[in-house]
């Protein structure tokens, strides 16, 4: 098969790859869509290694049809040849077909077409993690999520909004703003022409403050936000795209009872990512199915374009997902 290699100069070619080995507990899946998040880049770099055991090509999320079903997958799961679905990746989606253990496997919600459903797996489970099992966020409550435009926000926004939470988002011009009016968060903050921070201050100060932040910029203006958020507020770092260094005031932190916690799909075990997926399919799939929460597709390319859709990425370009399509 064909898959997505990185040269010695870091550019990328479509070249031949071993076949995959199905293993008992695997399914083969013929990948129609992959799409792209910024963990690929920062394997494409050299500093995200895939975990033990899996391709040395990038990408996490897939969408297809499953060809091949191991033995044991067989009886422990439901899967059957010519099912449709997205997977969950340590690494190697960019390639014609990829082994997955058959709990990393989720089926495509109803309505969703194969590059809508390659965009969801990690972004919607990522999501999952940080505002129910790190945040504990619902019903209710206000939630921040910094880069408003970035591929994530684009389904933490309306996740969060489906069940129930008031939200908060950041964005850099009004040209953004606009763009991403459709997600429905009920502030947006142009950091070009108003302060994060004293936003933060007046909400708090009118009593809507912040319970939970999904953070992937960092930087100085983390630091002097976390002084404005609720009592046991959880400030969730999920990145540090604005840099890698802030000034904390630490008595606001214990006296405020403020979390800040670090937080990262990839380095969890395979049993609580399977975890995830299956609340995502039981908690989240309806929403998706009524239209509630779908994933926002900038753009779709070739794989043979990969290098031109990762440029997409390196300049910050998109407002939702990047998805390649295999075939």
């Amino acid at each position: 098969m064909k898959a997505i290699l990185v040269n010695d100069d870091r550019s990328l070619r479509w070249d031949t790859v071993p076949d995959p080995v199905v293993g008992a507990e695997d399914c083969l899946v013929k990948i129609e869509a992959a799409a792209l998040n910024r963990a690929d880049l920062m394997q494409r770099e050299g500093d995200y290694p895939p975990p033990p055991g899996c391709p040395e090509w990038m990408g996490l999320e897939i969408a297809g049809t499953i060809v091949e079903v191991g033995a044991e997958a067989a009886k422990k799961s439901r899967w059957q040849v010519g099912d449709k679905v997205c997977a969950l990746l340590g690494g190697g989606g960019y390639a014609e077909y990829a082994n997955v253990k058959y709990d990393m496997l989720m089926p495509i919600p109803e309505g969703c077409s194969m590059v809508e459903a390659a965009a969801m797996p990690e972004a919607f489970a990522t999501a999952y993690l940080n505002l129910f099992l790190e945040g504990g966020l619902k019903a209710g409550d206000t939630l921040l999520m910094n880069a408003g435009a970035s591929g994530l926000a684009s389904v933490v926004i309306p996740m969060a909004k489906a069940f129930g939470a008031r939200v908060i988002t950041t964005v850099l011009s009004d040209e953004i703003a606009a763009s991403i009016r459709h997600l429905n968060a009920d502030v947006v903050v142009n950091t070009t022409k108003e302060d994060i921070v004293e936003v933060l201050k007046q909400q708090l100060d009118e009593g809507h403050p912040v319970d939970v932040a999904i953070d992937c910029l960092g930087g100085e203006v983390m630091g002097k936000c976390v002084h404005y958020l609720k009592h046991g507020a959880r400030w969730i770092m999920i990145a540090a795209l604005a840099g890698q260094m802030t000034q904390i005031d630490l008595k606001n932190i214990y006296v405020r009872n403020v979390r800040i916690i670090g937080s990262t799909l990839r380095s969890r075990t395979p049993a609580v990512k399977a975890q995830i997926l299956a609340e995502l399919v039981e908690k989240v799939w309806p929403k998706v199915e009524s239209g509630e929460v779908r994933p926002t597709i900038y753009k779709v390319l070739p794989i043979t374009e990969a290098e031109a859709a990762h440029d997409i990425l390196y300049r910050g370009e998109n407002v939702g997902k990047v998805v390649l399509t295999v075939g």
